[in-house]
């Protein structure tokens, strides 16, 4: 077994490297908010994800007894699980990745030598204020399994982030002013353990449990004071050598009753890094195999967002607000500078791609035969001539009216050996995993189908408004809908309304 803290082990998994970029993402989550100013009420209540704080203080806060499935609220542990298939001679990484936070303080010099905090300095052309930043601290450890195994089951690890103070002078010497950056030791413990889970063929489900550990810390004190005790936008990155990890939100069929017995709190482990070897335990919910977008030019400290969108808004902040995003940390200055950098090519490249799509052929229009003798047509073959030909360009394969043979208003499919088309009524039974958080909260609910839509995939949906919603009216003239795949309904028999009031109300079921 080896721990240690600094520059990544050259042994770890190479899907370390590579899901870098997401973790750097989840990391700095929150750090600040646009538009980056001290002054902005929403960068008054910061670090809002992760946060393991000292259990003492923690235990005296209302959220503190409901854990759930993500890091939205404080806590002083998190805990993932997850499925490996392995043999006993893989080796299983831990790489923990948090923020630390720091008091950053602007002194000026007084008459007699001494220094005084300020809350602002203006210093030239430079404006400095005290506001708190964070720095990044990690932390690898690396286990053989059949050591873990050999140990009951169970490894912990203790670690400490010292604290310190750090200087830097403003100005030229001796300084005017300088920016004191004090830091409070934060201590913590890494729990690995590894049993086996039930299923068909060999397979372990790992769990790794973080946990503040500071003791000297206790209920009754400011949040603020609590953060600098914690351990911020904390997540961990689960690796294996000589295995493979088994992805919790699409398990394969003979997994899914383990998979549904991984205990997952505060955290949300998902496949990472391009390859089967790498868990990303992130406090903020996200599917399997995330990525930053290769167009992003950079961190903007909100990765929800659209790149284009904060690009722009932060581009039209005046000078004024520009200089005090500047002062109010360094990496929102980097923001601001980078921004303010972009070239028109690269905006450009912001404004949209589509990744998922495939191309689907046209509908093909039968020419019409050349005659066997004569001139031929001035029209040629392409487009036919008369009457049969069609009125205007053929619309794009994307538009509904693309292929005429699907019919959104009169197409059904089958669920359970019964035929749901419009008019249908069904319980909506969202799926556990894999779907839209959203639809969690219409499970149970009964509904009406509008329409069956078949997507560029060749997968069908069924477009439904629920019964008893008022606006369900205005959803159906205005073609709003919710959507479920048909394993997500249960068909609850022969409508008695399955008839359509207009025979033309078929072809007008639109596109979602």
């Amino acid at each position: 077994m080896t721990t240690r803290s600094g520059p990544r082990s050259a042994d770890v998994p190479a899907g370390f490297d590579a899901a870098r970029a997401v973790a750097d993402a989840v990391l700095y989550e929150g750090y600040l908010l646009y538009p980056y100013r001290r002054s902005s009420g929403k960068n008054r209540v910061r670090w809002q994800f992760g946060v393991l704080a000292p259990p003492g203080w923690i235990a005296e806060q209302p959220s503190s007894g409901s854990p759930g499935v993500s890091g939205s609220a404080d806590g002083s542990f998190q805990q993932a699980e997850c499925l490996v298939e392995a043999t006993g001679s893989a080796t299983v990484f831990l790489r923990l990745r948090f923020l630390q936070v720091m008091r950053r303080r602007v002194e000026r010099r007084a008459a007699d030598g001494r220094f005084a905090p300020v809350d602002e300095l203006e210093l030239g052309d430079t404006r400095e204020l005290s506001f708190d930043e964070a720095r990044p601290c990690e932390f690898d450890l690396a286990v053989s399994l059949s050591d873990l195994t050999d140990r009951a089951g169970r490894l912990s690890v203790p670690l400490r982030a010292s604290g310190g103070v750090d200087v830097e002078p403003l100005g030229p010497r001796p300084a005017a002013a300088r920016v004191v950056r004090h830091r409070w030791p934060v201590t913590a413990a890494v729990h690995l353990s590894v049993t086996r889970a039930e299923a068909p063929f060999r397979l372990h489900r790992l769990r790794a449990v973080v946990e503040n550990t500071v003791t000297d810390l206790g209920a009754g004190r400011p949040r603020g004071e609590a953060l600098r005790r914690s351990l911020v936008a904390a997540h961990s990155l689960l690796g294996v050598r000589g295995g493979r990890f088994l992805s919790l939100l699409d398990p394969p069929v003979w997994a899914a009753g383990a998979a549904r017995g991984c205990e997952n709190l505060r955290v949300f482990p998902v496949v990472a890094g391009g390859a089967r070897d790498v868990m990303l335990c992130s406090p903020i919910i996200l599917y399997d195999d995330p990525r930053t977008a290769p167009e992003s030019p950079g961190d903007l400290f909100d990765a929800t967002e659209i790149d284009e969108i904060l690009s722009l808004r932060t581009r039209a902040l005046t000078d004024e607000e520009k200089r005090e995003a500047r002062a109010t940390d360094p990496r929102a200055a980097e923001i601001i500078d980078r921004v303010d950098g972009i070239p028109r090519a690269m905006l450009d490249r912001l404004h949209g791609a589509v990744r998922s799509l495939r191309p689907v052929e046209p509908p093909t229009v039968p020419s019409a035969p050349e005659p066997a003798s004569g001139p031929k047509s001035p029209c040629g073959p392409e487009p036919p001539c008369g009457p049969e030909s069609p009125s205007g360009p053929e619309p794009a394969w994307w538009e509904p009216e693309a292929d005429r043979s699907v019919h959104p208003g009169r197409d059904s499919v089958r669920v359970g050996g019964v035929t749901v088309a419009r008019g249908s009524r069904v319980r909506l039974r969202p799926r556990a995993r894999g779907s839209d958080a959203h639809d969690m909260f219409l499970a149970g609910r009964i509904a009406r189908v509008e329409a069956i839509f078949l997507d560029v995939d060749g997968g069908r949906h069924a477009a439904v408004t629920l019964d008893g919603d008022e606006t369900g009216d205005l959803h159906r003239a205005a073609g709003r809908y919710f959507y479920f795949a048909p394993d997500e309904l249960d068909p609850l028999g022969d409508p008695a309304d399955d008839a359509l009031d207009d025979p033309a109300d078929a072809d007008r079921a639109g596109a979602p």
